[in-house]
This record gives C-alpha cells, structure tokens and sequence, in this order.
C-alpha cells in the first residue's frame, strides 16, 4: 500500500510517499518546498497571499501523487505552528479545501512533540534523553525515560518567527542576536520541564539536520555523521557573524535554502544546549511525518 504525507510547517512545506508492507515501511520520495509561511503573518493572520502560497504548492504535490498513484483516502495532510499560531486559522484551512480539496488537519503543540518523539526514536535506540524539534515556527521539547514520554512541550518561537520578528538583513547582528536569545531563554523558563543535565539531545527536524551539514562541512567530519558537538555550534555562531559574502559563503554552498533562518535556528540550538548542560546532538532521520504515519496511520487501520 502507498501513503502521502504532506506537512504544512511554517518555513517549508513538505511532501513524503511512503510504501507500507509485511516487511515494514519505504520510503519513495520526499520532497520539500520553501514556503516561509511565517513571512505572510500579519497582526497574528495569515494574509491571502499567504494562502495563495501553500496553495500553489500543494497542487504541485497533487501532479505527483497522481503519479505516484496514491489514492485520496491515503493521503494526509496536516499543518502545526504555522496554522496554529495564527487567529484566521478556520478561515485559513476553509480557503485550502475550497482550493485544493485537502482538509487540514491542526496538530496541537505536544502532538506535535509527541509524534516527532515516536518518530524519532524509530531511527535512534535512544531509552532516556530529550528530544529537540525545531521548526520554522515552534520548538518542540520532549524530556523522556525508559523510552516513555515525561513531559511533551511546545514554545511559539522557530527559526523562521524569530528571523521575521528580529532580524533586519540576513545575519542578526550581535544587538540582535541578544534580543533573540532573551526571547528563547523566557520561553523555556515558561516551560513546565525541570531544569536537568542532558548530555545528549535527541535531535529532529531541517534546522537540525540543517546545522549537522554545516558542521559536518565546516569541521572536516564524515559526510554521513550525524552528532553534533556543542562547541562546533558556537563556533559556527562565531564565525558567521555579518553579511558579507565570504562569511556567509558555507551556508550559501551548504544549505543555500536556509541561508536567512539557519542562524535563528542555531541560537535555539545553543540556548536549548547552555540549559540543559548538553555537550552533542545526535541527528534522527526521522521525525514529525514518520510519527504521523505510524500513529495516526498505521494504527487507524
């Protein structure tokens, strides 16, 4: 049987095919598009243009699924901060439908971080850590033991909000980086997760694998290495500090994509790390989607 899973985040949409059988899950295709749904946010409403946006794409992922062959009742859609963030959300999905024919389904904050949590440690043999998720437009946090969730948590803030909110040009200057790291640091106060050491984060989402390819680049390492240490983290923070060409000529050869919202991203990253006393990440492939599929899908049938 073939599957569609299509995420509708604030800074990307993304589209997976997955094959499902008797010897477990395939993936087929995954393919993203750059939306910056974050960018059209207007006194907390998505704007028209907004809208016309995802809408564009998803009947693009609608040309592939058709040959893909993937049937209607198989393909899922559902949207997380980027719809959730906002007060037009009803008029928002009632628009896509009317569009593209896809009915939204909206992912409260700790679904979210509990479905990036079931994914996630599909891929790692992790039993106790935390789990981070970060997106363009929320930052999931998962405290866990003996492989069960302790606490599922969720903050408003994400790679691409914090850009959008803060930062002037490309790279947010050190005034600006201070204001960023504030606005984390005062949400992760408001969170209801005990202020322990976690050596090792559980890391999900493209900002994460984002930061694993340019560190992997920038350091020399394996291609195919998926830990991230703290150190290269402040390091790369350090090194790309304005915007001048050859500073920021890593990103631009690396994850040109991401070249606006990667360090916002790291801020996260390195905030989250100084809390929880983190020395490395190590990278999930999987995450958000693959959670939905065997949560949402598999035991629905």
């Amino acid at each position: 049987m073939i599957y569609a899973i299509i995420d509708l985040g604030s800074n990307t949409i993304r589209l997976c095919i997955y094959e499902y059988n008797d010897s477990g899950m395939k993936t087929l295709l995954e393919k993203k598009a750059m939306a910056g749904l974050a960018n059209y946010i207007r006194n907390e409403k998505l704007s028209n243009s907004g809208v016309e946006r995802a809408c564009e794409i998803l009947k693009e992922f609608t040309d592939i699924l058709t040959n893909y062959r993937v049937e209607n009742e198989n393909t899922h859609i559902f949207a997380t901060a980027s719809l959730r963030n906002i007060v037009n959300t009803k008029e928002v999905t009632g628009m896509i439908k009317e569009n593209t024919g896809y009915e939204i389904e909206l992912l409260s904050g700790e679904e979210e971080a509990t479905l990036g949590f079931i994914g996630a440690t599909k891929a790692l043999d992790c039993n106790s850590g935390i789990l981070v998720d970060i997106g363009g437009g929320s930052t999931e946090i998962v405290p866990f033991a003996d492989k069960k969730i302790e606490v599922a948590a969720s903050m408003p803030i994400g790679s691409l909000n914090l850009y959008v909110k803060y930062v002037k040009k490309i790279i947010p200057k050190k005034e600006e980086r201070k204001i960023i790291k504030q606005a984390i640091l005062s949400n992760l106060e408001a969170l209801e997760i005990e202020k322990l050491a976690y050596p090792t984060i559980c890391g999900v989402g493209g900002t994460m694998r984002a930061a694993a390819k340019l560190s992997n680049r920038m350091f020399n390492l394996p291609k195919n290495n998926v830990t991230i240490e703290a150190y290269h983290i402040k390091r790369i923070l350090e090194l790309i500090h304005n915007n001048h060409k050859d500073t920021l000529t890593p990103v631009l050869q690396n994850i040109p994509d991401r070249v606006h919202t990667i360090i916002p991203g790291l801020i996260i990253v390195d905030t989250i790390m100084d809390y929880f006393h983190s020395e490395n990440i190590v990278v999930s492939k999987f995450g958000i989607r693959e959670g939905y599929f065997y949560e949402k899908i598999l035991k629905g049938e």
